[in-house]
């Protein structure tokens, strides 16, 4: 059996990490270009976003629509991340609202490449499923925490909750007036139970 060389394993090690981080920069930069030029943002921009060279992102993603799904796919399972974190350190109530501001972001980075998931593209076709099945659970581990210990309203849907606050963040981006802000909060109000006086 060959022993692996020290002086290769090393080299090899700081490679492997390089690449992530140069696709962390890369689908942030994506994401930020996405999200202020539209999915059509020139690769070259992306590229200077992130400080790497265009042969950098087409090695990784040979085709917009790889780029634009990797992006799409990071931010949902960022969002679903953030829904646990926030279980974990929050009552199942706050945790909600706290979540609700957070997918409102999500919402505004994927309104960047609304027009690419709306294509018809059958590239995109599983994203919306993946969307719910990503969030959808968390969400609903929340739910049914806040049931139990009577601060959410018993019975509600995690799917249901998360189309109608998406609804709202998707009217919210771009809006000066703040009513669908207003109107998430009143959606909250209406599935958490307030607190009984003294």
């Amino acid at each position: 059996m060959t022993v692996p060389d020290e002086r290769t394993a090393a080299p090899a090690r700081r490679k492997r990490a390089d690449a992530v981080r140069n696709t962390e920069v890369v689908l942030e930069a994506a994401k930020s270009a996405f999200a202020e030029l539209g999915v059509d943002a020139p690769m070259r921009d992306i590229a200077a976003r992130a400080g790497v060279g265009v042969g950098t992102i087409y090695r990784n993603y040979p085709q917009r629509s790889d780029l634009i799904i990797a992006v799409f796919r990071r931010e949902l399972e960022d969002t679903g991340a953030e829904a646990e974190r926030l279980a974990a350190a929050h009552p199942p109530a706050e945790a909600l609202r706290l979540w609700a501001d957070r997918l409102g972001r999500f919402v505004a980075t994927k309104r960047g490449f609304a027009s690419a998931l709306h294509s018809g593209d059958p590239a995109y076709a599983p994203l919306p499923g993946q969307f719910l099945g990503v969030l959808a659970p968390k969400v609903q581990s929340i739910l049914d925490a806040g049931a139990a210990d009577g601060t959410i309203r018993p019975g509600l849907r995690a799917e249901d909750l998360i189309h109608a606050l998406a609804r709202l963040a998707d009217d919210r981006v771009g809006d000066a007036d703040g009513r669908p802000g207003r109107m998430i909060g009143v959606l909250l109000d209406g599935v958490t139970v307030p607190a009984q006086a003294g």
